[in-house]
């Protein structure tokens, strides 16, 4: 029978059954470390990072001198896990962590991850090569392709070439993992799943309000949990503490529902030093919340988050402005 809700319901229900088997096993393997910063597995083949990670766009906001110091206190606290990506600042947060990195051995001790911006073969070298020069580094641990948010962007990447850069670059050493990340469209992300490549990670908007609103944590991670592609938490602030002061919650209350979900790590805005022991001292105290904890704390919230209005990252206007021109000045929007 061709029936397509029936189609979709076992769709869903067989990413639930995914989830109840796969997901658990993300927080069974999380294991300590010796610097206390719980850590977990990424990717299929034994490499694990801290639970939390260190964003690229925020360290690029503080002085340089400062950001320089939070990135080297991160390190030395335990943070393994640093994001990045090729337009965050006009470049300016990849030059920040390449100077960073470059001294006392430190790029050998932190798991390097950043992003794409093209949807070509040649934009997507060049951005590679724009990377690896900014960062100081001959290797990126995971390139992701930034804002999967436009619904051609699945097709872009495959049908023009930069996948096929990545593979290469893959193949020549100077990428391990590949991966996508997106904030606004479900769809899309779910799209880019279905092609015929083994993506090693996704990241995702893993926080409250997600759980009501156009929820991520309902219908892309499962997908992913059942293609063993490692999730990446972001916004589990909301950028800015939006979703604290909207919800009435502790920071830290909210980092660790985040981390009470099948996620390998969360990428966490950090600004200052006091935003950097704020999150270290979670992650160095957290235990995953009970089923009961989470029922109780959605159920509690959804009257808040059903509107999406603690979730603005969602909207069509909000996004970065280079991908806004790129897809203004290539038809197929």
């Amino acid at each position: 029978m061709n029936d397509p809700q029936r189609r979709d319901f076992l769709k869903v229900s067989l990413a639930s059954l995914a989830t109840a088997a796969v997901g658990p096993s993300v927080l069974a393997e999380q294991r300590e470390s010796p610097a206390g910063i719980p850590t977990r597995p990424l990717g299929r083949d034994g490499q694990r990072v801290s639970i939390i990670g260190l964003g690229g766009y925020d360290i690029g906001v503080p002085e340089e001198k400062l950001a320089i110091d939070i990135v080297h206190q991160a390190i030395d606290e335990g943070v393994t896990f640093f994001d990045s990506a090729w337009d965050y600042h006009l470049g300016g947060s990849e030059q920040v962590l390449g100077k960073a990195l470059a001294t006392g051995g430190r790029r050998d001790k932190v798991f390097l991850m950043t992003k794409d911006c093209a949807r070509n073969y040649k934009g997507s070298r060049q951005h590679l090569e724009d990377s690896l020069r900014r960062l100081r580094t001959d290797r990126i641990d995971l390139w992701q392709f930034h804002e999967i948010d436009w619904h051609v962007d699945p097709d872009w990447i495959f049908d023009r070439g930069a996948l096929k850069y990545a593979v290469e670059a893959r193949k020549a050493g100077k990428v391990r993992y590949i991966g996508f990340t997106g904030h606004r469209n479900i769809a899309n992300q779910l799209k880019i799943i279905s092609k015929p490549f083994a993506w090693d990670t996704a990241q995702m908007p893993i926080n409250i309000p997600d759980a009501h609103y156009r929820s991520f944590q309902k219908t892309v991670l499962p997908e992913c949990l059942s293609h063993k592609i490692s999730v990446i938490g972001m916004k589990g602030l909301g950028g800015g503490g939006g979703i604290p002061r909207g919800l009435g919650l502790p920071a830290q209350v909210c980092r660790r529902y985040s981390l009470s979900l099948p996620i390998s790590t969360l990428v966490c805005g950090i600004r200052s030093r006091k935003d950097l022991l704020q999150d270290v001292t979670m992650a160095r105290t957290f235990k995953p919340m009970s089923k009961e904890e989470l029922h109780d704390l959605r159920a509690k919230t959804k009257a808040a988050c059903s509107d999406g209005k603690l979730e603005g990252y969602k909207r069509k206007e909000f996004g970065s402005a280079f991908h806004f021109r790129q897809h203004e000045e290539n038809p197929g929007r």
